[in-house]
C-alpha cells in the first residue's frame, strides 16, 4: 500500500509538472510564432467572459439580478444588472469584474493540481456557462463563443485522458493569470470603450461610488488581484516539492 501510494503521487507530481511546463511552452510560442495573436484571441476573449460574470456574480450576491450579458468581437463585454445598491455594493460590483479572472485563474491552478481536480473545475466551468447561455448571455457573438467554450469545457471534463484536462486546467489558469498583467492598463483607465458605446471605467465607477480616484481603485484592485494568484500559484507548487513517500 505504502508503494502504490508513493507512486500516486510521483505521478500526481509528473503531471502536474508536465502540465505546467507544457502551458508556459504554449504561451511563450503564442508570443513568437507567426500568427500567435491569432491563435491567442479566444483566450482574450475567455478573459472578458470571466471579467463580465465577475459583475454579474458580484450584483447577485448583492442582492441584485444579472439582466443580460453581451460580448463583442473586439474582446469587450456589457454586463447589465437590476437592484437596490448602496454605494459599497455598487463598488463591489464593479471591482467583481476586475478580479474575476483572478479568482477563476487560482482556482484554476487549485484544480489543475491533480486529474480530478481539473475535471471537476471545467465540469462546473461548462454547467455554469451553459446555465448563462440560457438566462443571460444575449447577443449573437456571445451565444456562439460561450456555447463554444462549454463543448469544449465539457469535453475535456468527462471525455479527455488524464494529461490532457490537466494541461487545460493548468493552460486556462496561466491565460487567465497572464491577463491579469496584459490588461493592467484598464485599471487605470477612467472611460471603457466597448461595443455598446463609451462609459466609466469600472474603477471610475469604483470612485463615483466611494470617493477617492480611479487609480487609487486599480491600485486596490490590481494588489487584490496579485494576492488572489499568488495563492493560486504557491498552492499548486505544494503539489511538485511533495517529499516522496518511499518504502523504507
Amino acid at each position: 500500500m505504502h508503494h502504490l501510494h508513493w507512486l500516486e503521487n510521483a505521478t500526481t507530481r509528473r503531471r502536474a509538472r508536465t502540465a505546467l511546463i507544457w502551458s508556459v511552452v504554449i504561451t511563450l510560442a503564442l508570443y513568437v510564432i507567426p500568427f500567435g495573436a491569432f491563435i491567442a484571441y479566444p483566450l482574450l476573449l475567455i478573459s472578458t467572459l470571466f471579467h463580465e460574470l465577475g459583475h454579474g456574480i458580484a450584483a447577485i450576491l448583492g442582492g441584485g439580478t444579472f439582466v443580460r450579458f453581451q460580448m463583442f468581437a473586439d474582446g469587450s463585454g456589457v454586463a447589465q444588472h437590476q437592484g437596490e445598491y448602496g454605494a459599497g455594493v455598487r463598488a463591489m460590483i464593479a471591482a467583481g469584474g476586475l478580479v474575476g479572472p483572478a479568482v477563476v485563474a487560482a482556482l484554476a491552478f487549485v484544480a489543475g493540481r491533480g486529474v480530478r481536480g481539473s475535471r471537476i473545475l471545467l465540469g462546473v466551468l461548462a454547467v455554469g456557462l451553459a446555465v448563462a447561455i440560457a438566462l443571460v448571455v444575449r447577443n449573437p457573438f456571445g451565444i456562439v463563443f460561450t456555447t463554444g467554450l462549454v463543448l469544449a469545457f465539457g469535453w475535456l471534463a468527462l471525455r479527455s485522458s488524464a494529461e490532457t484536462v490537466q494541461l487545460a486546467s493548468v493552460l486556462l489558469a496561466t491565460q487567465l493569470a497572464l491577463s491579469v498583467f496584459s490588461r493592467a492598463d484598464y485599471l487605470f483607465t477612467e472611460s471603457a470603450v466597448t461595443g455598446a458605446g463609451t462609459m466609466p471605467s469600472d474603477t471610475a465607477q469604483m470612485a463615483i461610488s466611494l470617493g477617492g480616484s480611479y487609480w487609487m481603485w486599480g491600485l486596490a484592485c490590481g494588489a487584490f488581484s496579485l494576492l488572489v494568484l499568488a495563492g493560486g500559484v504557491m498552492w499548486f507548487a505544494r503539489v511538485l516539492r511533495e517529499p516522496d513517500r518511499r518504502l523504507r
